[in-house]
């Protein structure tokens, strides 16, 4: 079985995304899934670790074998590519979630900013002020850009549709499952690991790229490496720290979500991010999706090259 992925499909895909971004629609691919998992999960649930395993394994297996057979049909292999990592994608979309968050701010409307935060992450926003509510901007922003558009591109250059959709169904269900909570503590387990290992690679690689095309390298580089592991997250935390050396910010702090209270470490040396270094953020992110998309375009193009060459 081939499984590289078609360089030119990828490439669309990433255009596709700036073009139509993410939909809000129950038509949409992940949303489908997200539906089918709720339903494999009401039937499946038990508090055990073995069920929650059983559940990752039908959600991702079947969704993986779905991309083994579509990328099978030879003649429809590049818009195949092209619709998969579109449907994966959701860099435009966490760089509008951004500016509109941005602008809400700018105009001191903090009912609107409040209302939209869910829409980047799960901390409760309806007691943060300007100043909480972009810190939790920024450093979903950080982490999101490795979740949303680095993690996936990865995935596919280097294992083609199956690794697109395998991906996003492993990242998906971390977001519904995968989190602490009494029902999830066990349930949740494997989807929570599984994504773990899934963003490893994607996390460092977004913290390079990070390095690489902030405005500050050195300093990027420097809170990268003493910060980057005192995340709780193994994977966020290279992230943030990268984004809080290359803006020049300090991250972490206390976090509440629902109703539970976190107090993480912070990463950098500046101080906490305003509402101005909120677009800051956002170009950081287009800038670092820009870089990964380039990487994993040339990538998926070599690995084609040397596997035509193998055979």
């Amino acid at each position: 079985m081939r499984t590289w992925c078609d360089p030119l499909g990828l490439a669309l895909g990433v255009a596709l995304d700036q073009v139509f971004a993410d939909p809000q629609s129950p038509a949409h691919p992940v949303a489908v899934f997200g539906r089918t998992a709720a339903k494999i999960e009401k039937s499946l649930y038990a508090d055990k670790k073995a069920y929650g395993v059983v559940h990752v394994v039908m959600c991702v297996g079947g969704v993986t074998a779905l991309g083994v057979i579509a990328q099978r049909i030879p003649k429809a292999r590049t818009a195949v590519t092209a619709v998969a990592t579109w449907a994966v994608l959701g860099g435009t979309t966490l760089a509008r979630e951004g500016e509109y968050l941005a602008d809400a701010l700018e105009r001191d409307d903090l009912a609107r900013a409040r209302a939209r935060l869910p829409h980047l992450c799960g901390r409760d926003p309806s007691h943060l002020e300007a100043e909480e509510l972009a810190r939790a901007t920024v450093e979903s922003l950080a982490e999101n850009t490795s979740d949303a558009v680095v993690a996936p591109l990865f995935w596919g250059a280097v294992a083609g549709v199956p690794g697109l959709l395998a991906y996003r169904a492993i990242n998906t269900l971390d977001a519904m499952i995968g989190h602490r909570s009494p029902r999830y503590e066990r349930f949740g387990w494997a989807a929570a690991r599984l994504d773990d290992v899934a963003n490893y690679v994607p996390a460092r690689l977004t913290a390079l790229l990070t390095v690489l095309t902030g405005p500050s390298p050195g300093r990027a580089l420097a809170v990268l490496r003493r910060d980057g592991h005192r995340h709780p997250s193994p994977n966020a935390g290279r992230c943030e720290a990268a984004f809080a050396g290359a803006l020049g910010v300090t991250l972490g702090g206390t976090n509440v979500y629902q109703g539970r209270t976190e107090h993480r470490p912070t990463m950098g040396d500046g101080p906490e991010p305003g509402v101005k270094d909120i677009r800051r953020a956002v170009r950081l992110t287009r800038a670092v999706s820009l870089a990964a998309a380039g990487v994993a375009v040339l990538t998926a193009w070599a690995l084609k090259n040397r596997r035509k060459q193998v055979a």
